[in-house]
C-alpha cells in the first residue's frame, strides 16, 4: 500500500513538472499575449483592458500561483479582493467548501482558463468537444497495432528466418521508418482519392458530419479507417519486432522444453506458458504508444480532417491560442500519467515476480 501512495505522489510531482514547464514556455517566449489577442487592432486602453482582465500585468510569481490555484481541484480566494482568479460561479464548476477568515475554500472541476480566439469559451469546453473523436481514433489505432502485431510477431517467431518471417520483418522495417505526415498523405492520396471508385473511402471527414438536409450530425464510420491504420502502422511495426523477439526468448527457457517433453502441443505450450510471459515487454511498448499517440494524432488528424485535440492543437497554434495549447498539453500529459500507473497494475498480473 505505501508503494502505490509513492507512485501517486511521484506521479503528482511529474505533474507538477510539467505544468510549471508548459507555464513558463508560453508565458514568457510567445511575447505579450495581450498582443497577440489584439493583432493588428492594438490600442494601449485596450492593451491595459485586456492585461487587467487575465492578469498579464501581474508579476510572473504572482500568475503562476494563480494558474496552480485554477488547475488545483482545491483551491483557496480571497473574499475581500475582487479580480480574474477569485471564486465566480460563471467562471468554475464546484462548490464553496468553507471559509475561513477573508479566505474561501472551493471545491472545483480543474479551470483551464478561456481561450483567447473564441469568443471567451472555455478551453475545458473544447477539450470535451475533441478529446473524444481523438480516443475513439486512438484506441482504434491501437487496437489494430495489438491484434495485428501480436499475431505477426507469433507468426514471425515460429517461422524464424522462413520467407514469411523476413516479409514480416522487412514490413515492420518500413512502418518504424516511415514518419506518420507522410504515410497519411500517401493512404489519403492513394486510397481516398486514385482508388476511392474502389474504396468508397474519402481523403478527408471526421467521425460526425453535417447532414446533407440539416438535419442534424450523423456518424460516419468509414471517415476512421484510414487516420486509425495510418496512426497504427508505427505501434504496430514495434508490436511485431517485440513480440518476435521476446517469444524467441522465452521459447528457449528450460520451463518450455519442459513442457514440450510433457507431451504439449505447440499451440498449449505457447496458450499456457510462452504468450503470458513474452507479453511484459509488449505491454510496455503499448501503454508508451497509446499515450503518445494523443499528441502523435495532431499530424493525422489535421491531414485528414479529422476534428480531435491533435487538429484543435495546430489550430491553436496557427492564432497563438495559448490556452487551449496549454490545457491540451496538461490533458494528454495527464493521460500518460494515468496509463503508466495503470501499466503498473497489469505487470503485477503478467508477472507474480513483481508481487515478490
Amino acid at each position: 500500500m505505501i508503494k502505490y501512495f509513492y507512485k501517486f505522489g511521484y506521479a503528482l510531482l511529474t505533474l507538477l513538472g510539467v505544468i510549471t514547464v508548459i507555464f513558463l514556455l508560453f508565458t514568457i517566449l510567445p511575447g505579450d499575449p495581450a498582443q497577440m489577442m489584439m493583432g493588428q487592432n492594438e490600442n494601449k486602453e485596450q492593451l491595459d483592458i485586456i492585461k487587467k482582465k487575465y492578469g498579464f500585468d501581474l508579476p510572473l510569481s504572482t500568475q503562476y500561483r494563480y494558474y496552480l490555484n485554477d488547475l488545483s481541484p482545491i483551491s483557496f480566494h480571497s473574499t475581500k479582493e475582487v479580480d480574474f482568479s477569485f471564486f465566480d460561479s460563471n467562471k468554475y464548476t464546484g462548490v464553496s467548501l468553507f471559509t475561513i477568515g477573508n479566505v474561501k475554500t472551493v471545491f472545483k472541476y480543474p479551470y483551464l482558463r478561456e481561450s483567447f480566439q473564441k469568443n471567451g469559451k472555455k478551453v475545458s469546453q473544447v477539450i470535451k468537444e475533441t478529446l473524444p473523436n481523438t480516443a475513439v481514433l486512438a484506441i482504434s489505432a491501437i487496437l489494430i497495432a495489438i491484434f495485428l502485431g501480436i499475431s505477426m510477431g507469433i507468426i514471425s517467431a515460429l517461422m524464424k528466418d522462413q520467407w514469411a518471417d523476413r516479409l514480416i520483418q522487412l514490413v515492420s522495417t518500413i512502418g518504424m521508418s516511415v514518419p506518420s505526415f507522410f504515410s497519411a498523405i500517401i493512404f489519403a492520396w492513394l486510397f481516398g482519392y486514385v482508388l476511392h471508385e474502389y474504396t468508397n473511402l474519402n481523403m478527408t471527414g471526421s467521425l460526425y458530419e453535417v447532414d446533407d438536409f440539416g438535419e442534424g450530425t450523423y456518424i460516419q464510420w468509414k471517415n476512421l479507417i484510414l487516420p486509425a491504420i495510418v496512426l497504427g502502422v508505427r505501434p504496430l511495426a514495434v508490436v511485431t519486432q517485440l513480440m518476435r523477439n521476446s517469444l524467441l526468448e522465452v521459447m528457449s527457457q528450460d520451463y518450455i522444453r519442459t513442457a514440450k517433453a510433457k507431451g504439449l502441443s505447440l499451440f498449449q505450450v505457447i496458450k499456457r506458458h510462452a504468450l503470458k510471459n513474452a507479453l511484459n515487454p509488449v505491454v510496455t511498448a503499448i501503454s508508451g504508444w497509446f499515450a503518445s499517440m494523443l499528441a502523435g494524432a495532431v499530424f493525422v488528424e489535421y491531414i485528414f480532417g479529422w476534428n480531435g485535440l491533435g487538429k484543435e492543437i495546430v489550430d491553436a497554434l496557427n492564432t497563438s491560442d495559448l490556452p487551449i495549447i496549454m490545457g491540451a498539453v496538461i490533458v494528454i500529459s495527464s493521460v500518460f500519467i494515468l496509463i503508466n500507473i495503470f501499466v503498473d497494475v497489469i505487470y503485477r498480473w503478467l508477472d507474480p515476480r513483481i508481487r515478490v
